[in-house]
């Protein structure tokens, strides 16, 4: 392996390779080699922790690995047999797993893996109840599903809908004109956006709507068509999706109305971009268009009833609004330019990336209970125990990208944000300093205070910026969560980049700490 002093801009790989090239030949071979990947790979924050629980600072014996996962890690039961799975799993030497012992390298790999990082894997697979009625669920919901881009002149696709349903999305919109070949059309009207054929869009309705989630797609049919080319809409819908097709209107109440897999794949259908027992409100980059006298009659009203929200139509750059107060209060359909990356898809990324991305979530019992109190501007309205500290100790940064766009020789200055999107109560951000020039292992090693009064609602957003004092800082990677979904500890976070996909190895490294405070008299 050969290397140029002057043409490396990692200063920490650079110091590495000079350290582990002890003959000054400028190659690296053999044992130098192995020299610098450890020197490189090495991570101190990493071995403190390790020896913290080790006695002799070489291995964590069973037990000590135990002492380990309840003390820090707050796992609960069967601990001592967790722990025999982990070491099983993730330590390589085969000497060290027959004698039930983990390696500092098997601890780092426990610590990178599903189980080490801070999404609770036991959110993962389908885990809540899917029997309650649709008014009862949040549902992942895509707004002019068939747009890529603008909402004036952009690109109309059925791939828009391909898009829509991989990421878990369960209610479209399709928007029906007459075709000038006697064929709908499916555009945004009165507009120069391009058409594609209806039927085009429902055959990839069928071959699509079911591969991420096995639960039933809702369309929002938009229908603008005359009684012929209405009547072709019917035709197509029936030939193509068949007895997949639920001709009856939606019941918000009716639990019927969320069949489950095995009883059979549903595709709901709503005409005229309405719902039955439901209503359908525009949210105005201004404020949330409740109708109702106050909050918590509109909590009421979306624990018994259908509301579905979608962007102001003078957002025709696509932008989108902010979807948490819409969850505040118990919408179901908060509908979103899925084509457009941002801090509003991180946060309906987030929502929905537990139970199985089935694209639907239980509501919390106090937005279920058509006579409850709860009001979003009231933390206190909420029955049950809190405020909650969450304190967040971000340690270090792993291997993060380069920036888009930027020059090759240019290191990212890395800082920390932490948001907590919820109630207004808990709504709060907060960062670290950022790090010089240090993309690589930077190391931050500040804690982060927050106080979270409505849990359930809360999600948490984990945002990486390289800072510009003279600029806007530009973004690095992100990822967010329930609050729920939280697990405590020594925990590795694994960032996503702008339009949401994984960025391997870029990670966090942090400490999380949850205790429940008493409320103040």
């Amino acid at each position: 392996m050969h290397w140029h002093r002057q043409s490396c801009s990692v200063p920490q790989a650079l110091l590495s390779l000079q350290m582990a090239d002890g003959s000054e030949s400028g190659t690296l071979e053999g044992e130098e080699f192995v020299l610098f990947y450890k020197a490189l790979t090495q991570r101190d924050e990493v071995l403190g922790v390790f020896q913290a629980f080790s006695q002799d600072g070489k291995k964590l014996t069973l037990l000590e690995f135990v002492d380990f996962l309840q003390q820090e890690q707050l796992e609960g039961e069967n601990t001592q047999e967790f722990a025999m799975e982990l070491i099983a799993r993730y330590e390589p030497s085969e000497s060290a797993r027959a004698r039930h012992v983990l390696s500092l390298d098997g601890f780092l790999l426990y610590l990178r893996s599903p189980e080490g990082a801070i999404f609770n894997p036991a959110h993962e697979p389908l885990c809540q109840d899917m029997t309650q009625p649709l008014c009862h669920y949040f549902i992942s919901s895509s707004h002019n599903t068939y747009l890529l881009e603008d909402q004036l002149r952009g690109q109309s696709s059925v791939e828009g809908y391909i898009r829509a349903l991989k990421r878990g999305c369960r209610c479209l919109e399709v928007d029906c004109w007459d075709g000038p070949s006697g064929e709908p059309v499916v555009y945004h009207g009165h507009t120069l956006t391009s058409k594609i054929p209806f039927k085009d869009v429902v055959s990839t309705l069928g071959q699509y709507a079911f591969q991420a989630s096995d639960y039933p797609v809702i369309l929002s049919l938009e229908n603008h068509c005359g009684p012929e080319q209405g009547d072709l809409m019917a035709q197509h819908l029936k030939g193509i999706l068949g007895e997949r097709l639920l001709t009856a209107p939606l019941d918000a109440r009716d639990p019927t109305q969320l069949p489950s897999p095995e009883v059979g794949d549903g595709l709901g259908g709503g005409r005229c971009g309405g719902l039955a027992h439901g209503s359908e409100l525009p949210a105005r980059p201004s404020r949330p268009p409740v109708t109702p006298a106050s909050r918590n009659e509109f909590v009421r009203h979306n624990a018994q009833q259908l509301t579905r929200i979608y962007p102001s139509g003078l957002r025709t750059d696509s932008s989108n609004y902010d979807p948490q107060e819409m969850w505040n209060v118990g919408c179901q359909l908060v509908a979103l330019n899925v084509q457009t990356a941002g801090a509003e898809m991180d946060l309906c990324d987030g929502l929905f990336r537990q139970n199985a991305r089935c694209g639907y979530v239980l509501k919390p019992a106090f937005l279920r209970d058509a006579g409850t109190a709860f009001d979003p501007d009231n933390p206190r309205s909420r029955a049950g125990g809190g405020p909650w500290s969450l304190a967040i100790q971000v340690i270090s940064g792993q291997q993060l990208p380069k920036v888009a766009g930027s020059k090759a020789s240019a290191i990212v200055d890395p800082l920390v944000r932490v948001e907590i999107h919820g109630v207004p109560a808990d709504q709060a951000r907060l960062e670290t300093q950022a790090v010089d020039n240090n993309g690589f292992n930077p190391r931050w090693g500040e804690t982060l205070w927050f106080k979270v009064h409505v849990p359930e609602l809360a999600l948490v957003r984990f945002v990486v910026e390289d800072y510009d004092k003279t600029s806007r800082n530009d973004f690095v990677g992100q990822f967010t969560l329930p609050f729920a979904s939280i697990k405590s500890g020594y925990r590795h976070i694994h960032l996503l980049s702008k339009d949401g996909m994984a960025i391997p190895p870029s990670s966090l490294f942090v400490h999380v700490q949850i205790t429940e405070l008493p409320y103040p008299e």
